[in-house]
């Protein structure tokens, strides 16, 4: 029989302890980042009037709503201070300008970052 050497239980025993430690940090990492993810799919709902708030001036951001999608267009050089080829102002609902008056009409709102969404009147209430 070979004699038990201490010093080797002392790393095996060490090594064990540093796995659980790792698995149990590993787990709770996960966790954070499915709660993370979690309130992300949560979206803030805009009325027109709090859309307003976000008209671009006075350094405020500039968000735009487009068939119910609320778009921070803020870093957009289109949109600056708010402003869009001095007539659009930010803070409104541009769903039927986006399509009657935009020569790009939809495809240059993939370039703004979704933050929301606009809330049907009757749900304000």
């Amino acid at each position: 029989m070979k004699p038990i050497n201490s010093h080797s239980n002392q790393k095996g025993l060490l090594l064990a302890l540093l796995l659980v430690v790792l698995m149990t940090l590993s787990a709770c990492a996960g966790a954070a980042a499915s709660s993370q993810t979690n309130s992300d799919v949560t979206e803030q709902a805009f009325t027109l009037e709090a859309l307003a708030q976000y008209d671009g001036l006075e350094g405020r951001k500039a968000y735009i709503a487009v068939d119910g999608v609320v778009y921070d267009v803020t870093d957009i050089p289109q949109w600056q201070d708010g402003l869009h080829q001095g007539r659009f102002q930010a803070g409104k609902d541009y769903s039927q300008e986006i399509r009657s008056e935009s020569p790009h009409g939809l495809s240059m709102l993939s370039r703004a970052k979704r933050v929301g969404v606009l809330a049907d009147e009757d749900d304000s209430r």
